[in-house]
């Protein structure tokens, strides 16, 4: 344990935790804004017991809110190898042209350059669209090249299903995952994974956000599946982050700036907007792999509002980042707050409860 050599580098194994699987939640809250929130006063450790609804309290005049507004897509497809007949489940991750596709292939090993796919519609019909893999990259996903009457992303509503995390286990997507599991401000289209920790917010809560002085402003990270992927490399500087694309707007850049001028709290609403504040905060386009894990120097935002992630992720280890800056303690604060969370049966993961870290 870290904890009785406290001067060696963190480990991933340093990032386990004790997890009951019941507190995995398997839907969202029957109001997006009814989930908990737990909140960490970094400088003390002091941990107190909110509701989401409470979020507002905490932010004073002149203070900054940054969210993500990528939007999920119904990015997983049926498919079935038209040669063979056997199926494969497809998972799209990032357009390179019009039609033209980075994704995973479950079972990989049948999608072989060449192998033409015939994509499925909700009831398992062949649809107008084929595909063909065209090249395997080095992360063992397939480029498929789509070919029908139209663009498939125009078709991924009809044709697709929500990529629900695999920890929330379902044979089918539910009629409220198109709904619940976006944010109600996402716009850009691009993510394969939602920012959860936007999931809580109404647009009434954040009416009253800016009711109290604060200013609500956007960037945008298309998430990609890497953030589910436990860190496996037992040595931090050793695991490669997954590449995402962000956007940062003029009148966001403008936000921040002004706001850290002025001395006021930025707040940064998930991990997803706080790298994408860390990666840059000049307004633009590009494309980060940065990995935060103790100890970072945070130079964006002076809050963190985020969920309860999977023991080792990369999730994990910016927060414990966060809850301590610049140190290594942050992951026992984080770990301690974790394990109070557990004992009062918070709901972990995507569709679970909430944590403010000020």
């Amino acid at each position: 344990m870290n904890d009785e050599c406290p001067n060696r580098p963190l480990r991933a194994s340093d990032f386990d935790y004790p997890l009951p699987p019941e507190l995995i939640a398997q839907t969202p809250a029957p109001r997006r804004d009814q989930s908990r929130l737990l909140v960490l006063d970094r400088a003390s450790g002091q941990i107190a017991h909110r509701r989401f609804p409470d979020l507002p309290e905490y932010f004073s005049p002149g203070d900054l809110l940054v969210l993500n507004d990528s939007r999920v897509i119904p990015a997983r497809l049926r498919a079935r190898n038209a040669r063979t007949n056997g199926h494969f489940e497809v998972l799209l991750l990032e357009e390179i042209a019009p039609n033209d596709w980075w994704a995973m292939m479950r079972p990989g090993k049948r999608a072989t350059p060449g192998a033409v796919i015939q994509i499925l519609d909700k009831n398992k019909n062949p649809s107008p669209f084929q595909a063909v893999v065209r090249d395997i990259n080095a992360g063992g996903h397939r480029r498929l090249q789509f070919s029908g009457p139209k663009n498939i992303l125009a078709e991924l509503d009809a044709l697709g299903e929500t990529p629900l995390p695999p920890y929330i286990e379902r044979s089918a997507e539910q009629p409220s995952d198109r709904e619940r599991y976006q944010t109600v401000y996402a716009r850009a289209d691009g993510s394969v994974a939602a920012p959860t920790a936007g999931l809580h917010f109404t647009r009434e809560l954040l009416e009253k956000i800016r009711a109290r002085g604060a200013k609500v402003c956007f960037v945008t990270l298309h998430v990609g599946p890497g953030t589910f992927t436990p860190v496996k490399a037992e040595r931090l500087e050793d695991h490669v982050m997954h590449e995402e694309r962000f956007s940062i707007p003029p009148e966001t850049a403008d936000a921040w700036r002004e706001a850290k001028n002025a001395g006021r709290r930025v707040v940064a609403a998930g991990t997803t907007s706080l790298r994408v504040l860390e990666s840059a905060t000049q307004a633009g386009e590009g494309r980060t792999r940065l990995f935060i894990h103790p100890p970072h120097d945070f130079k964006a935002a002076g809050a963190l509002l985020t969920n309860f992630h999977l023991p080792r992720s990369t999730l994990l280890m910016l927060a414990a980042a966060f809850a301590a800056p610049g140190e290594t303690r942050g992951r026992e604060l984080i770990l301690r707050a974790y394990g109070e969370a557990v004992a009062l049966r918070y709901r972990f993961f995507s569709y679970g409860d909430a944590m403010l870290l000020l």
